[in-house]
């Protein structure tokens, strides 16, 4: 189950539809527009997101509204985020030399 969850979170467009709810519940035709995706497409990616209890779906009238269904979302996206951008200080440091300890012919 836990691999299932990873693979779900795996694709860079489930991401970016995950990103976008981080900022509030959208229905899918501002999902469409924020991300630039095909209805089709937010629409696929979302029932996966559904399906693995990473959003949920509220109706009203003829429109869905998608929204992050656990919090939970939030701390994992940070531990990434903040691992990611670890690793890229660490890159650069070592690519301006910095933290270089090669020594000089």
């Amino acid at each position: 189950m836990i691999a299932d969850r990873f693979r779900v979170l795996g694709e860079p467009t489930r991401l970016q539809i995950l990103n976008t709810l981080m900022g509030g519940e959208h229905t899918v035709s501002e999902l469409q527009e924020a991300t630039g995706l095909q209805q089709a497409n937010v629409s696929k990616h979302l029932a996966q997101l559904r399906v693995s209890g990473f959003v949920q779906r509220r109706k009203e009238g003829l429109h869905a509204h998608y929204s992050i269904a656990d919090d939970s979302v939030f701390a994992l996206c940070e531990i990434m985020c903040g691992r990611l951008e670890t690793d890229a200080g660490n890159r650069l440091t070592i690519l301006s030399g910095r933290g270089s300890h090669v020594a000089a012919s």
